[in-house]
């Protein structure tokens, strides 16, 4: 693994990389300015997930009429034995890994003996789930090597280790996150990096009955509005605005003719956003949105355009009855 100097070792089987202390801070302020610049606004969804965004989405992986997380686990649950082979001298990375329940899942699978053959290497921006997946694991699997990268895995994909075989898990459907264009374009750097015999498990939310979207996305409780509305707080702390979360409404739709969801957050009024940190203001209309989120839904001819693009050969779909979601193994010849 490179730039090995910024790895720390917090205790024999943890050790955690961080990636995004070498963000250049000027970057990130133009990233974030330039999206509230734009004619249609907009702000990196890569910006929900601080300890309290982090949180948030947890409680909405819990709620009835959000399906992706709980059927998606219970696809792993029936499936988990067949997906990765035999668990021996791997490197198991997880991709914007979150909570620990899904790995979990994987892991129960591995007999005790294997375990400290295994390497667990989940890459979040979030330093606090990393840390918290990590407590959990350490002894829930005795013997489980983890090594953390703090990383944006559309940026540090190189940072990935390749020492050994690997099983790459990119689940909750995250790809979907990305247009189509840089959904393949990132499918495509991904493959760059494989080995030959390297797996990829992808997680994809299918097309759908647009009623079940538009709940999964705007539940009774409203947690879904607070982790949207929470990006602002995010962004106030990062460069220094001041915008008032009171101000906005969630706003979460499916547009039908891209296949996505699109959560925005509405201004309720005329507001003015300034910070010390840029001399010219950031001016809101009433009505006006800040687009925060994408997540565009799947076919099986969209998963076998990404095996015809890509090169990534398809082994499996597993399903759930209803073909909601899909997880689908992918190795690399």
């Amino acid at each position: 693994m490179n730039n090995s100097d910024i790895a720390i070792q917090v205790n024999p089987h943890l050790t955690i990389s961080n990636y995004l202390s070498t963000e250049n801070e000027s970057d990130v302020l133009h990233e974030i300015l330039d999206g509230l610049k734009a004619e249609q606004k907009y702000i990196s969804s890569r910006f929900f997930y601080d300890e309290k965004g982090s949180a948030l989405f947890e409680e909405i992986t819990s709620l009835p009429e959000y399906y992706p997380t709980k059927t998606e686990t219970a696809i792993l649950k029936a499936n988990a034995t067949n997906i990765p082979g035999h668990y021996t001298n791997i490197d198991i990375i997880e991709l914007g890994s979150g909570d620990c329940t899904k790995i979990s899942v994987l892991l129960d699978a591995v007999q005790k003996n294997r375990m400290k053959h295994i390497n667990y290497i989940p890459v979040d921006v979030s330093e606090a789930a990393v840390l918290k997946s990590a407590d959990i694991l350490s002894l829930k699997y005795p013997g489980l090597t983890i090594h953390g990268l703090l990383a944006d895995f559309l940026k540090h994909l190189d940072q990935l280790p390749g020492e050994q075989k690997r099983l790459i898990c990119f689940f909750g459907s995250t790809l979907g996150n990305l247009d189509r264009k840089q959904a393949t374009n990132f499918l495509m750097n991904l493959k760059r990096i494989m080995n030959p015999g390297d797996q990829l498990i992808l997680g994809l939310d299918m097309v759908k009955d647009s009623s079940i979207l538009h709940k999964a996305y705007n539940d009774s409780q409203e947690i879904t509005a607070r982790f949207n509305k929470n990006i602002l707080n995010v962004i106030n702390e990062i460069i220094q605005t001041d915008f008032d979360t009171h101000n906005f409404e969630h706003y979460a739709f499916y547009n039908e003719q891209e296949a996505r969801i699109e959560m925005h957050l509405k201004a309720a009024k005329d507001m003015r956003i300034s910070s010390p940190l840029f001399v010219e203001k950031i001016d809101i209309k009433a009505g006006e949105t800040i687009h925060t989120e994408n997540s565009h839904k799947f076919t099986l001819a969209d998963i076998r355009k990404f095996e015809t693009l890509t090169g990534l050969k398809i082994q499996n779909i597993y399903t759930d009855k209803e073909q909601w979601f899909s997880l689908v193994s992918f190795i690399n010849i």
